[in-house]
């Protein structure tokens, strides 16, 4: 399991967290989707999750509009 630091703002204020996986690298897309999912899972509106089938934009435009920005990946 590797580890990956994330960097990011969330309604601008900064943030880090880290999320251990079970993969070699962590695309800036796929950490948005993490971070979205951390931040709004449990929420009662499941349209704050992007759809199955959302491109990597998609992704991180939705990440964009709920206050997630400038993710760095370490």
């Amino acid at each position: 399991m590797r580890e990956f630091t994330l960097d990011y703002l969330f309604n601008n204020e900064p943030r880090t967290h880290v999320f251990g996986l079970k993969q070699p690298q962590l695309p800036v897309h796929e950490a948005a989707l993490h971070l979205l999912q951390l931040h709004f899972g449990d929420a009662e509106n499941g349209l704050i999750l992007p759809p199955a089938d959302a491109t990597p934009e998609e992704i991180l435009e939705q990440a964009h509009v709920v206050g997630i920005t400038q993710i760095e990946v370490a």
